[in-house]
C-alpha cells in the first residue's frame, strides 16, 4: 500500500466528473487500498479517487463506524429533511464552511467484490457520503457554503 499525494483545488481534476468504473481489476483494488491509508495518514473520514488524481467513481468513508468503500456510487433517495453543519475537505486545506446537506440518504453502488450494496445513511455518514459523491461530480464543499 502506499500514501498517495492528495490534489488540492485549483487541480483540475476535482472540477471534473468523474468516469464510471468498468471493471473491477487488481488497479482497482490497489487504489481502493492506497485510497484508505491516504485518507488515514491524512486524517479524513472521507475520501474520492479524484482527490489522488485518479478521475474514476470511487469514495471511501469511515465515521469511526468502519470503512466504507463504494464503486460507483448513487444517490437513489434524499430525505425532505436537511440540516446546516460544517464541513472541510482535504483537497482545501485550514478551511471550513457551512453547508446545507440532506439529513438521510439512500446510496447504491458496488463493493471490492462487485457485489451490489444499498446504504442507509443519516447525520455524519449522510454528510460524507454526499460531500464525497459530490467531489465525482466536480464539486466542492465551497462551491455549497451558506
Amino acid at each position: 500500500m502506499a500514501i498517495l499525494n492528495i490534489r488540492e483545488i485549483g487541480d483540475p481534476v476535482l472540477r471534473t466528473e468523474a468516469k464510471e468504473v468498468e471493471e473491477i481489476s487488481d488497479n482497482i483494488l490497489r487504489l481502493l487500498d492506497d485510497m484508505a491509508e491516504t485518507m488515514y495518514d491524512a486524517p479524513g473520514i472521507g475520501i474520492a479517487a479524484p482527490q489522488v488524481g485518479i478521475s474514476k467513481r470511487i469514495i471511501l468513508v469511515d465515521i469511526g463506524d468502519g470503512l466504507i468503500e463504494l464503486i460507483n456510487p448513487e444517490i437513489s433517495s434524499r430525505s425532505n429533511k436537511t440540516y446546516i453543519d460544517q464541513e472541510g475537505c482535504l483537497s482545501i486545506p485550514n478551511q471550513m464552511g457551512d453547508v446545507k446537506r440532506n439529513y438521510t440518504i439512500r446510496v447504491k453502488g458496488l463493493n471490492r467484490d462487485g457485489e451490489e450494496v444499498e446504504i442507509k445513511a443519516k447525520g455524519l455518514l449522510s454528510r460524507a457520503l454526499q460531500h464525497e459523491i459530490d467531489h465525482l461530480n466536480g464539486k466542492l464543499f465551497v462551491d455549497q457554503l451558506v
